[in-house]
């Protein structure tokens, strides 16, 4: 493939890092958001704006989505003025939503009949991955689509892995998800109990980050919340959406996650307490008060 005319559907904390690297990597990027002002930046750094779903695929070889919600997923593909009713045959469509696995089966099949390509493509790494480009891409496609669109994947991310057809890419980012869901608890347990034993949560972090308990969290994380600085990396209500698209899969799989409903609950309980606009470390004020 010659270098293809990008669209960029998304343009929040993450998507927004991942659409300017393919700016300054030299592609060719038409951007359409709901809001105009969160793509203001990318179009002073020559992004083109689109003023619509339609237009954009109408104009685009290659379109990514990067929205918040599986309902938000199913409106951007499947509106009158969506994706798969005005993308070109011969398109190539990437969700990099972590959304449901079943949506992006149902979006496969319903693109295949069009003579489009679809890659259901979500990320790990947070706002950091993105900036840094060092994002996992954990992908989901025929395989011959997800060769074409691997020099764009190069581009956001430093671990891209094809995992099988469509639906795989989403199944392994819930993977991502509920190992991240109980280490986030172990993580803000330990620090909190550092705390209570009166330690300086400082040269803890340093003592077992390089140790058996090391993790990105940890890592990341932690020292946002001894900054005192919760603000998102992740959303905590994207998060809650997430484990519940794992658990839903897991109970048709007749599968139980104690680890993961817990985790889930505690989050729906900070939530509710009005963080969930802050980023998950903000897990931490559940232990704390």
């Amino acid at each position: 493939m010659t270098q293809p005319t990008i669209g960029f559907i998304g343009t929040g904390v993450m998507g927004k890092s991942m659409a300017e690297r393919l700016l300054d990597s030299g592609y060719a990027l038409n951007v359409y958001t709901r809001t105009f002002q969160k793509a203001e930046g990318l179009i002073e750094r020559g992004a083109v704006w689109k003023n619509s779903v339609q237009k954009l695929a109408e104009d685009s070889q290659v379109i990514i989505t990067m929205v918040g919600y599986p309902d938000d997923v199913e409106e951007v593909y499947f509106g009158e003025d969506g994706l798969l009713q005005n993308s070109k045959e011969g398109s190539y469509l990437v969700d990099m939503t972590t959304s449901s696995p079943e949506l992006a089966v149902q979006i496969e099949t319903e693109a295949r009949k069009r003579g489009i390509a679809t890659l259901d493509a979500p990320v790990s790494g947070g706002d950091i991955g993105a900036k840094k480009g060092n994002l996992s891409i954990m992908v989901g496609a025929e395989e011959e689509a997800f060769e074409k669109i691997r020099p764009i994947f190069y581009v956001m991310g430093s671990n891209t892995v094809y995992q099988g057809t469509a639906g795989s890419g989403q199944y392994t980012k819930m993977c991502n998800q509920i190992a991240i869901a109980s280490n986030m608890m172990g993580v803000s347990e330990a620090l909190a109990y550092a705390e209570a034993a009166g330690l300086d949560p400082d040269t803890v972090l340093e003592s077992i980050s390089g140790g058996a308990a090391g993790s990105w969290s940890l890592n990341n994380l932690t020292p946002r919340v001894i900054a005192g600085d919760y603000s998102p990396g992740f959303y905590v209500k994207h998060f809650i959406k997430d484990m519940k698209i794992a658990i839903d899969s897991a109970e048709k799989m007749n599968l139980d996650l104690p680890g993961l409903q817990l985790a889930k609950q505690l989050y729906d309980k900070i939530a509710a307490e009005g963080e969930e606009d802050s980023g998950t470390q903000a897990l931490y004020k559940y232990y704390t008060g």
